[in-house]
This record gives C-alpha cells, sequence and structure tokens, in this order.
C-alpha cells in the first residue's frame, strides 16, 4: 500500500470513524447511566415494600387510617415514632437520590410516585403529629419540601 491510501486511510478514520467513536461512548454512557438509575428505583421500591410489610405487622397502631389513633400506650407510640422514622428516613433516601430541580420526563415520572407517597401519608394525622421530630435533623432541601407538600395537602384536604 502507497503512502498515499494510508494517508486517505487516517483521513477517513479522522472524518468517519472518530467522531462515531465518540457518538458511541456518549450513547453507552446514557445508557448506563439510564441503568443506574432505574437500579436505585428499584432498590427504592423494594425498601419501600418491606416498609408496608412492617407497617402490616403492626395492625394496633392503626397506621394506614387517616385519623388520629386514640388510646394508644407509651409502648405503642413508640413503636409509631420508629416506623415513621423508618419511613422518613426512606423518603429522604429517595428525596436525595432521585429529585432534582430539572428532571427529565423518565426522571420525573420515577419520582412522582415517591411524591404521592409523601402526599399520602401527609393526610396521616398520626405521621403529620410526627412530623416537627421527624424533620429534625434532616436535609434542609428535603425538609422545605415535605413541609410544603404537608401544607398543601392540608390546605387542599387531600393529595
Amino acid at each position: 500500500m502507497s503512502i498515499e491510501i494510508w494517508e486517505m486511510l487516517s483521513y477517513v478514520v479522522t472524518v468517519i470513524g472518530l467522531p462515531l467513536a465518540i457518538a458511541v461512548f456518549l450513547f453507552e454512557q446514557q445508557k448506563e447511566r439510564e441503568n443506574e438509575e432505574e437500579e436505585v428505583y428499584q432498590l427504592l421500591s423494594d425498601n419501600y415494600q418491606d416498609f408496608l410489610k412492617v407497617a402490616l405487622e403492626n395492625p394496633d397502631l392503626r397506621l394506614f387510617s387517616k385519623d388520629a389513633t386514640p388510646s394508644l400506650s407509651d409502648e405503642q407510640i413508640e413503636r409509631q415514632l420508629i416506623i415513621f422514622s423508618m419511613l422518613m428516613s426512606l423518603f429522604e433516601r429517595a428525596y436525595l437520590l432521585l429529585y432534582e430541580e430539572n428532571m427529565t420526563p423518565k426522571q420525573k415520572r420515577r419520582w412522582n410516585s415517591w411524591e404521592d407517597y409523601i402526599q399520602d401519608w401527609c393526610t396521616n394525622e398520626d405521621f403529620c403529629s410526627f412530623l416537627p421530630r421527624l424533620l429534625k435533623g434532616e436535609d434542609p432541601g428535603f425538609v422545605r419540601y415535605v413541609t410544603a407538600q404537608a401544607a398543601l395537602v392540608k390546605t387542599t384536604g387531600n393529595a
């Protein structure tokens, strides 16, 4: 092969191959990020399912009742606080891992399910009575977000 052919091949690689390789690399990076985001979302969803199992194992606390549970013993109130603390920890983790100011439509769909959970729990009087204690020491952005959601639920009467 002559030097002219080698030179022409190097131009072809430079003009076509290099941009193509960069495009493939960027596409693979984007796909990997999406897979990681999906894995995080799935792990958080699994953790919420685990939380629901704990809640179901404590029917005496009436955790799914929207109205305040009357006449709880000190031990029941402590269990209720612990379970709500687990939930708040899960909500904060979801917020820190999934919430962003400018989300893509796919990210927004994922976040909307967590927003629905937060709003739904903010209609629970027992949960809301513990909110100041549960939010103490949490991420400031998360505290603002949950406080706003609780206020929204309170003013509209539902989520």
